[in-house]
């Protein structure tokens, strides 16, 4: 038996939670994954995964086990990753996380051009509105606007959501346009709720900073369905630029309170702490910063 692969596999089942979903990885069977865990018990001499629940658990046994080969694999990750420092070659699977909007509209399109650039690697893009947990869900790399609550990760900045404040021009033209930010109070503000600071919105103007707390009675998990709202004449969003710049071109919608300047969201590119970056994703982020970086929407603050 191949101790070190078998201790692997081990490792990924825990990690994901499910035999089915390590042979999709691997490109093998559940069977053969439960085969290798079971000749590692009988190696081991005792249980390390209760299988008598629905949900996959850990002896105690199991878990001191899973502590010490996640310590063992890092190391012997490291040591060749030294080893081959400048030689690793930019291909395999990439599997890859970002909120719905962001990465369908930024992150989807430049995906030609990079795999262009390295034809040896495959993308897995799964996006969701939720912040995806990177080691249950399988993520190389995912991509998070806003700060960041878990520091247990590696985190690089590589741009920045610079907002504005819009509202369609029949929203305006009925209800009047906000002349300062604590005019807000007095309209129909529509939230993207996933952000902590959803129901304030902050600005600065001449080194001032203005913290104004709205209402609406609208909001969403989604920055299309929020930008769908404005459209629609629902109220006012404070949004991404990125998501509104077509609209503002085409008159679509109209920028409120063009002399106050919205607290812009940083963008990282998160990967886990515990898995060393391989050259792949190191390209990857590499490029869509640099691609960040010629979007002045996007651009980071320096």
């Amino acid at each position: 038996m191949d101790k070190l692969n078998a201790m692997a596999i081990f490792v990924r089942v825990v990690e994901r939670g499910s035999f089915s979903a390590v042979a999709r990885e691997l490109q093998t069977s559940q069977p053969t994954i439960s085969k290798v865990l079971r000749a590692l018990e009988t190696e081991l001499g005792g249980k390390l995964i209760a299988r008598s629940t629905r949900r996959l658990s850990l002896t105690d046994e199991g878990q001191r086990y899973y502590n010490e080969c996640r310590h063992i694999l890092a190391a012997v990750d490291a040591a060749e990753h030294s080893f081959q420092s400048g030689r690793e070659n930019i291909a395999g699977h990439l599997r890859i996380g970002s909120s719905v909007s962001f990465g369908r509209l930024q992150i989807a399109p430049r995906l030609a051009e990079f795999l262009e650039r390295h034809p040896g690697i495959d993308i897995d893009l799964q996006l969701n509105d939720q912040n995806q947990d990177l080691v249950s869900e399988g993520l190389d790399v995912t991509f998070r606007i806003g700060e960041l609550s878990d520091s247990g990760l590696i985190a690089r900045q590589i741009g920045t959501t610079h907002r504005v404040t819009v509202a369609a021009p029949d929203y305006l033209q009925q209800h009047g346009q906000p002349q300062s930010p604590e005019a807000l109070g007095e309209h129909n503000c529509l939230q993207f709720n996933l952000l902590n600071s959803q129901n304030v919105w902050t600005y600065q103007k001449d080194a001032r900073r203005y913290e104004v707390r709205i209402k609406g009675n609208a909001q969403s998990n989604n920055s299309e369905a929020i930008r769908e709202m404005v459209l629609g004449g629902l109220g006012i969003a404070l949004s991404p630029v990125w998501l509104f710049s077509d609209d503002l071109k085409a008159g679509r919608v109209k920028a409120v309170l063009p002399d106050y300047i919205a607290q812009s969201l940083p963008i990282h590119a998160v990967s886990p702490a515990n898995r060393r970056q391989s050259a792949r994703v190191k390209a990857f982020v590499d490029y869509v910063s640099q691609a960040l970086a010629a979007a002045p929407e996007l651009r980071p603050v320096r």
